[in-house]
């Protein structure tokens, strides 16, 4: 009667654990030192941008020299966000489920992306610009400099979706 019972016991325990256990929220880095400011939000519907040769872009032997696409079958939420990093600070590791453009203001910001083994750092300086692909993109923002780090995004992602989704440390870099 008493092992049936210690049975039932480590059994009940064991089931509690696994309920209750949510490995996104033990394993998810969070950000230091770093803050986001929501400056605007807004839906689009359904859109088809297609954007090709500017004007006076185009020359012999140059027919793709720019091309941009954009396409949602549904509607999207676009965000225009403020971040700001103090030296030191870092936003965690995290994805979109959308793309992100980013201009970096202020300072520099480093990059390093989860699926990168050798963890190359991507260095943005005030005026320097880079896409976020979103999606299984995971990556990290940090300031690694003596000065406050600035930048704006602005991001489209499916209408109703968490703008930021935070991630485990992918264990490819070792700060």
């Amino acid at each position: 009667m008493r092992r049936r019972q210690n049975c039932l016991l480590v059994l009940s325990t064991t089931i509690v654990i696994t309920v209750l256990y949510r490995p996104e929220s033990v394993l998810a880095t969070t950000a230091q030192g770093y803050k986001s400011t929501l400056l605007a939000v807004g839906r689009l519907g359904e859109t088809a941008v297609i954007s090709s040769h500017p004007r006076g872009l185009t020359a012999e032997g140059n027919e793709l020299a720019w091309r941009s696409l954009q396409e949602t079958a549904e509607s999207a939420d676009m965000y225009v966000q403020s971040n700001v990093w103090e030296p030191g600070g870092s936003t965690g590791w995290h994805s979109h489920p959308g793309h992100s453009l980013i201009i970096v203001t202020a300072g520099t910001v480093t990059e390093y992306q989860g699926l990168d083994p050798d963890c190359k750092p991507h260095a943005y300086k005030a005026g320097m610009a880079f896409v976020d692909p979103g999606g299984e993109h995971t990556h990290i923002l940090r300031n690694e400099g003596s000065v406050e780090a600035k930048a704006i995004a602005v991001q489209l992602i499916p209408a109703g979706s968490a703008r930021r989704i935070d991630v485990a440390d992918p264990g490819n870099c070792h700060f």
